[in-house]
């Protein structure tokens, strides 16, 4: 996580109710007042400004309220968009019924802005002769923002629908939308379980939604969670993160079918922008020993975990490696040294699996001058990887119009699939235990998302809408950081001082009654 160490050392709806609020505006029944196959007027330039019922869409409303749908300057592409809005509450769906289609998988996809606030804000599509499929549209003020939502069309017809439960005032823009054929979806629905361990040892129990104790990895699994995110250190004080640790808790991620993505960070301690340490142990290494010394300890690591038969999916060479990693040696300042630092953990991970996916992570996901910068040289220096992984948090690294720029560019850029291998979001600001929060001041939240399970969950919902949205399917998909990290005596972010607190426990996936939190439910979202 970014700056975690000196971050601590300064200040040492819920799925369920989501989707409720949204079956607010109940499903309406179809007029099929467009018998085609493909869309008109997607990008709302037929009519000007101000049209109720723009050409070749319909529009309805649940007390007549059709004028808060309407056509109105200031297009995404073109020159004009379709919004909702009314000073007074409002439900209304504006939406376009297609025929004649082919059966087969369609997506969706639209040009979205959203002031946030509604009840239920989202795009759908309905009676394909399939399970209705909707997106809830993210909060952005400002910048435009693409989502997507695929369907199984079966029987030749579909409604496209932009649909809006709102209170007086709120408001959403829709604008050049597409429906082709394709799918979508996430392969990569994760959790980092690196604190799990340490966590149970010192007392923590989980429980489910309903108070229910538990096995953790059960009740992220059960709620939709793909893959476990274990991170090592090579000899950290408290004795945890180690390899021990990780093969004991990669058999209980492995067991639930869940994929298995191994974060080397190369240090005794946090690894992230502002801190890269050498292991103590490795400390007077000359350059060339240091390359020894990640690909043994790598290999030995992923041999063992191959060995105890849950080989790792994806490794992580390194983390938050935006300056570099194993400084001075390895920093940015001297790339073909870290260039070979890095090949020596790929060649160990590739030994022990060629099938192992090679992840290469940066925080700052907005920063797209950085990603451009960092892989150029990666790429000029002969680096070979497979995926792209960011640490994406809003609080820190912008808005999610950023983090989509960023996304969409660096997958086309290098070819490769992209993942925000970190994210969370505050449930809550005050704290569990004596340690103040990371986040803890309304100050610190990103607009639109308050502290709160349903704010919880509208981040969660809302990245993994971002990363979905990728062209060319290359968004393989979210890991959520440290869900179970709650705060227990004995386990905070030091591991040098067992005294020290938990100043993450606000944004756990459980909560402060140890119940597993909404916001998890989304992992189960297509």
């Amino acid at each position: 996580m970014r700056t975690i160490r000196s971050r601590f050392r300064l200040r040492s709806a819920t799925l369920t109710g989501a989707l409720g609020a949204a079956l607010l505006l109940a499903p309406l029944p179809a007029q099929q007042a467009v018998a085609a196959s493909t869309l008109t007027n997607s990008g709302f330039e037929s009519d000007g400004a101000g049209t109720a019922t723009p050409s070749g869409w319909s529009t309805y409303s649940a007390a007549g309220q059709n004028a808060a749908s309407f056509t109105e300057a200031g297009g995404h592409s073109g020159g004009h968009r379709l919004s909702h809005w009314s000073s007074s509450a409002y439900k209304v769906e504006t939406y376009q019924y297609l025929s004649g289609l082919a059966d087969g998988t369609y997506t969706l996809s639209a040009w979205v802005r959203s002031g946030g606030g509604q009840n239920a804000a989202y795009l759908a599509l309905r009676n394909c002769g399939s399970a209705e499929q909707r997106t809830d549209l993210p909060v952005t003020t400002s910048s435009w923002i693409r989502v997507v939502t695929s369907v199984k069309v079966v029987g030749g017809g579909c409604t496209i629908s932009v649909n809006s439960d709102a209170n007086a005032g709120n408001w959403l823009n829709v604008d050049d939308l597409t429906f082709t054929s394709g799918s979508t979806g996430l392969t990569v629905k994760g959790v980092d379980l690196s604190a799990l361990k340490k966590n149970e040892d010192f007392g923590a129990t989980y429980k489910n939604a309903a108070g229910t104790t538990g096995d953790p990895v059960v009740l992220l699994k059960g709620a939709g969670a793909t893959y476990g995110r274990l991170k090592v250190w090579v000899n950290p004080a408290d004795g945890y993160n180690t390899k021990t640790q990780v093969l004991a808790t990669a058999k209980r991620v492995k067991a639930q079918g869940m994929k298995l993505l191994v974060d080397f960070h190369y240090s005794d301690v946090w690894a992230d922008p502002g801190a890269q340490s050498k292991p103590a142990a490795w400390a007077g290494h000359s350059y060339g020993q240091l390359r020894t010394d990640v690909y043994n300890h790598t290999y030995d690591v992923l041999n063992a975990l191959k060995a105890q038969g849950t080989t790792a999916d994806m490794v992580q060479i390194g983390n938050e490696i935006n300056t570099g990693m194993l400084w001075p040696e390895g920093s940015t300042s001297n790339w073909p040294q870290l260039a070979g630092l890095l090949n020596s953990g790929i060649s160990a991970a590739k030994a022990v699996s060629s099938s192992t996916q090679i992840a290469l992570h940066l925080a700052n996901g907005g920063d797209n001058a950085l990603y451009r910068t960092w892989f150029d040289n990666a790429t000029a220096q002969g680096v070979s990887y497979d995926v792209i992984a960011l640490s994406f948090y809003g609080y820190w690294h912008g808005a999610l119009s950023s983090l989509q720029t960023n996304l969409d560019d660096i997958a086309a850029r290098y070819g490769k699939k992209v993942m925000v291998a970190e994210t969370a979001y505050p449930f809550r600001l005050d704290s569990e235990d004596a340690h103040e929060n990371i986040i803890d001041l309304s100050s610190e939240l990103v607009s639109g998302y308050p502290a709160s399970p349903s704010g919880q969950s509208a981040w969660l919902r809302d990245v993994m809408n971002v990363v979905e949205a990728v062209p060319g399917g290359r968004g393989l998909g979210v890991v959520y950081w440290e869900p179970a990290w709650t705060a227990v005596t004995g386990n905070g972010w030091d591991p040098t001082d067992p005294s020290s607190g938990n100043a993450w426990e606000n944004q756990a996936l459980f909560d402060y009654d140890s119940r597993l939190l909404p916001a998890a439910n989304w992992f189960a979202h297509r």
